[in-house]
């Protein structure tokens, strides 16, 4: 368990357990998860489902209306034809990232992940046994991967590469051009592609947010995991799915077999009603996370912060406005003021410097937060 460090995130959780106690005000702006309320027909779905006793029983994989929901919503929202072939049910990408590399890669195996980067890349192929080897994001290149920094010997003894756009924590996008080259970099060298599509439905300045698996010869060498959690406020509900390449979904299903019985019922409904009512929603409230955006983003500029919009996802980042190390500073400005961001070597070393936002409060909360920092 030496590898399995509790980090920063306990101490903080302790400083605003602190502050509270002493009732001053705290500004929580870490937690990835949405303010916004799950939809009223989800709900309703929920209610209907819990009070029917057989769904408490094992659902042994998922059902055919939810399959054949998911595969309404990828030809709508994405223009992919995928069947059940292609799909496979997780407890959330959490989970999923976490089993991900045991089906794939035998211990020792290389698997290329993004740094920074959202910790679980790392951490599930690590438990697997595989070879972590992190590739570099670079802000002058606005955090998208230019593959040419990735040296062929590399390339040539990696079993997967993990991608993910919008990047939770940089907050960058990544043009269709990126995908195409990935495709083709990935059949040169022979490279499983995984991609974590958590956030194309929460992008920001009319960029078009895309599945991996829109482009040319992706279902060839790759699979993207598709949540719910973010789109459709379902983060507790834990529902998830890997989608695309048969035999990449095929192996990862016999693998979960083994120790899963499949998604609670419930919840298979719950993601049903989401998925084949929430188109609307999921755009209205895109919008809103825009204003969001753009009045954190924007009224941290003008108090000095080096913070660009983010381009997508339900966070922000930015430089820190001091030398001090991000820890450091997260913890300065937490006692000082009551905000609190997360540190950004939490992501991994390159994200030493920075801190993450996340856009979890309302324009008014936004804007208390704001004045609490003016002097800081």
């Amino acid at each position: 368990m030496d590898g399995y460090e509790e980090g920063v995130f306990q101490t903080l959780n302790e400083m605003v357990k602190e502050r509270r106690r002493r009732n001053e005000k705290v500004f929580d702006f870490t937690v990835g998860t949405p303010d916004f309320e799950a939809a009223p027909y989800v709900r309703e779905a929920v209610a209907r489902a819990a009070s029917d006793p057989e769904n408490y029983k094992y659902s042994l994989g998922d059902m055919p209306e939810l399959i054949k929901a998911l595969t309404d919503r990828y030809e709508r929202r994405y223009g992919v034809a995928i069947s059940a072939e292609n799909i496979a049910g997780v407890y959330g990408s959490q989970e999923g990232m976490a089993h991900v590399a045991f089906p794939f890669c035998d211990p020792g195996d290389t698997v290329l992940v993004p740094d920074p980067g959202y910790p679980i890349f790392s951490m599930g192929p690590a438990m697997a046994g595989a070879k972590v080897v992190k590739y570099a994001l670079y802000r002058e290149k606005n955090y998208v991967l230019d593959l040419a920094d990735i040296p062929d010997e590399v390339a040539d003894e990696a079993k997967m590469i993990i991608v993910s756009y919008p990047l939770n924590p940089v907050c960058t996008a990544a043009p269709e051009d990126f995908y195409r080259d990935l495709i083709a970099w990935a059949k040169k060298h022979n490279v499983l592609v995984l991609h974590d599509n958590a956030y194309s439905d929460i992008i920001f300045d009319g960029r078009k947010g895309i599945s991996f698996l829109s482009l040319p010869g992706a279902m060839e060498v790759g699979a993207e995991f598709y949540s719910l959690s973010k789109s459709y406020n379902l983060t507790g509900a834990r529902v998830s799915f890997l989608i695309g390449n048969e035999k990449m979904v095929g192996s990862f299903k016999r693998f979960r077999s083994q120790f899963d019985y499949g998604l609670f019922k419930v919840v298979q409904y719950a993601a049903i009603a989401a998925l084949t009512q929430g188109d609307e929603d999921v755009k209205k409230q895109c919008l809103l996370y825009q204003k969001r955006r753009d009045l954190l983003c924007g009224g941290l500029r003008k108090l000095g912060w080096d913070m660009p919009d983010s381009e997508g996802t339900m966070f922000a980042w930015s430089a820190v406005p001091s030398d001090m190390g991000s820890v450091d500073f997260v913890k300065t400005l937490f006692n000082k003021t009551g905000v609190l961001c997360t540190p950004g070597v939490s992501f991994g070393q390159r994200g030493e410097g920075y801190v993450r936002f996340a856009l979890n409060h309302d324009e008014e909360t936004i804007r208390e937060a704001l004045e609490a920092l003016v002097g800081f």
